[in-house]
């Protein structure tokens, strides 16, 4: 049987990140939502593989969009959840590596945190804000993924994802995604955001 996508489960209990994310959205975010991604994606995968066997006819731009978009989403979620962790684990500023090519990229941490915010709060839509690591220029770059067909710039390797599809946030905000985005700073996971710097950088 060929490999299949499986659901990873939360680094942490349900209610941790309480008070600034919900046990209920954790719930619904990760057993519907990114389950969901992954079943999809396992779909698509099935039927391209009995097109392949001359067992099914696809429309094939529609089931690689399909795969597109559901492998980004589980992908992305594989990568949301362990870049946050319970208050007092996480959120405040971060040390080390990160925090010196936030320096050298954005020229302090509060222009950085402003201009990542922006960019989560502005995002048309339902998508995502992105921070990568830029190899060639050793520099830290932003960017935005409207919904989850991926619009990011190729190769750069990501080290921290806000959600700000309203499935992440709605239960808790309802439709200030501002205070939402201004709330998640205290639960952002430093360490795993420098795990995935040097990394990038090996």
């Amino acid at each position: 049987m060929p490999k299949k996508y499986e659901l990873p489960p939360l680094p942490y209990k349900y209610n941790a990140l309480e008070p600034y994310i919900s046990e209920k959205i954790m719930q619904f975010h990760h057993d519907r939502h990114h389950a969901g991604y992954v079943n999809g994606a396992n779909a698509a995968l099935e039927k391209l593989e009995k097109a392949r066997a001359g067992q099914l006819q696809v429309d094939i731009r529609a089931v690689l969009r399909d795969y597109s978009f559901n492998v980004d989403g589980h992908k992305l979620h594989s990568l949301f959840w362990p870049n946050m962790a319970p208050p007092g684990k996480g959120g405040g500023k971060p040390g080390g590596a990160v925090a010196d090519l936030i320096q050298k990229s954005f020229s302090d941490f509060d222009k950085f945190k402003t201009q990542f915010s922006d960019a989560a709060k502005q995002v048309e839509g339902s998508g995502w804000a992105l921070l990568l690591y830029e190899p060639e220029l050793d520099e830290l770059v932003l960017t935005q993924v409207e919904k989850q067909n991926f619009m990011h710039l190729a190769e750069l390797p990501i080290l921290l994802g806000l959600d700000v599809w309203e499935h992440a946030y709605y239960i808790d905000y309802g439709p200030d995604r501002a205070k939402y985005v201004e709330n998640w700073w205290n639960v952002v996971n430093w360490s795993d955001v420098e795990s995935r710097l040097s990394k990038a950088r090996r």
